[in-house]
């Protein structure tokens, strides 16, 4: 086993860090579903390479945050990259993906981390209360990727898992996801290394339930 990689996930109280996670990773989250709030969770995976180097990734559900709450001081402890989860019905839980960014920026010393930031519920367009528009114009502004995604729509968890490479990186090839996750235990999902990469080889990884 090679290095590990700790990917803190972040962001307001029932915006859906919990359900992206299982969505992504399992693909056994039943939306509408009651969710337990999260005080604090580890989601461990092995990422494997073209050439046989795994890497261990473990992903930190952090409990939502609330009116006066913080991040906890471990979460910026040899981290290696931060998602940022707002939720498209609430312009509350944008803002304070906004206040988050300046804590990382503040507490990350003079180390490079891949901060990601996911708008999720974007298929409950009658509910909008975050302009598309705006929020890339700030991620635009803050150099971070943003996608707005659906937990029912698994595939549209993949893209923001899957930045796209240095040009001098082979093409990536396409992603498949298994009909039956739980099943087959395995499938193709990578995040490619870019200028704050998690990781330091330039291909597909293969992410492996452990």
């Amino acid at each position: 086993m090679g290095k590990s990689c700790k990917v803190v996930v972040c962001g307001q109280a029932s915006v859906g860090k919990t359900s992206i996670l299982e969505q992504l990773l399992y693909g056994n989250h039943v939306v509408g579903s009651e969710m337990i709030e999260t005080q604090e969770d580890i989601y461990v995976g092995s990422i494997e390479t073209d050439w046989g180097v795994r890497e261990q990734v473990r992903f930190y559900d952090t409990r939502g945050l609330r009116d006066g709450s913080e991040l906890p001081r471990h979460c910026f402890s040899c981290t290696d990259g931060y998602v940022l989860v707002y939720s498209t019905d609430s312009r509350e839980s944008f803002q304070r993906v906004e206040l988050l960014k300046k804590e990382i920026d503040k507490s990350k010393d003079k180390k490079e981390v891949t901060i990601v930031v996911l708008g999720n519920k974007c298929d409950l367009q009658e509910q909008r209360r975050v302009d598309p528009d705006v929020a890339q114009h700030w991620a635009k502004s803050e150099k971070v990727k943003l996608w707005e995604v659906s937990v029912a729509d698994r595939r549209s968890l993949l893209e923001p898992f899957c930045l796209p490479g240095q040009q001098d990186d082979p093409a990536p090839e396409q992603v498949c996801l298994p009909s039956q996750p739980q099943e087959q235990g395995q499938w193709l999902l990578g995040w490619l290394k870019s200028y704050h990469s998690f990781f330091t080889l330039p291909t597909l990884f293969q992410l492996l339930e452990l």
